[in-house]
């Protein structure tokens, strides 16, 4: 049911209109501060995944290493002290 009035016509375009400039300013806000997240976040210095599975690896890797080596070397220390 439309309204002859072309005054409320006016009114309801005018309403539309507003409603659709507000959903493109939220839609701009919101995609302008993504950006501006990215940005700050791109410029700390974070590692990948992959970089820091790869040196856990090494870590652990390492510690395998030093026990093993402290176990020769007990057992060297074990035979010089008898």
């Amino acid at each position: 049911m439309q309204s002859e009035n072309p005054l409320i016509a006016d009114f309801v375009k005018l309403m539309n209109s507003a409603a659709g400039t507000l959903a493109g300013m939220t839609r701009e806000a919101r995609d302008s501060a993504r950006e501006r997240a990215k940005e700050a976040i791109g410029g700390l210095d974070f590692v990948s995944r992959d970089e820091f599975d790869a040196v856990k690896a090494m870590a652990a890797k390492a510690r395998e290493d030093s026990e093993a080596l402290k176990a020769r070397l007990d057992a060297i220390e074990a035979k010089l002290g008898k």
